[in-house]
């Protein structure tokens, strides 16, 4: 899985702020379009998301997955990768933060293989379209405090 597609945005907080939103899994079915549903399985030692089971729904397309995911210590960056999924064949994403001035910029990188066969260009405008999505969703709620 060599294509993926990244793109960054940056927000009007401290890096430390904007991770603890990321880290909010839970939460994610309040702002992040489309997911309806996140179940932690497991943390890490440091209580954070280890392994985590979601549910996607938006138009026509209906996903259940799960993922695994590993956070940096010095809490700048976040790295998942599929673990099961219905849809999805391989998932692998990442958030990387850069604070400067007490902004953030935040990077996400995503990586989707699906079961079902896609054009190369056509995954990575999806791709594309979800990361755009992801990172305006993700400013406005670290933003509304």
């Amino acid at each position: 899985m060599a294509d993926q597609t990244t793109q960054s945005i940056e927000i009007a907080a401290p890096a430390e702020r904007v991770m603890a939103v990321i880290a909010d899994l839970p939460s994610y079915p309040e702002w992040a379009d489309g997911i309806t549903m996140v179940e932690v399985l497991e943390t890490d030692d440091r209580g954070r998301p280890a392994l985590v089971r979601m549910a996607l729904e938006k138009a026509v397309v209906k996903d259940e997955y799960t993922l695994a995911y590993e956070w940096a210590e010095d809490g700048r960056s976040v790295r998942w990768h599929l673990v099961k999924g219905q849809m999805q064949k391989a998932q692998n994403g990442s958030y990387v933060l850069t604070e400067r001035d007490g902004r953030t910029t935040v990077t996400y990188t995503l990586a989707v293989e699906l079961t079902i066969p896609m054009i190369g260009l056509l995954r990575r405008k999806a791709e594309k379209v979800i990361i755009d999505t992801a990172l305006k969703e993700l400013r406005r709620r670290v933003e509304a405090g």
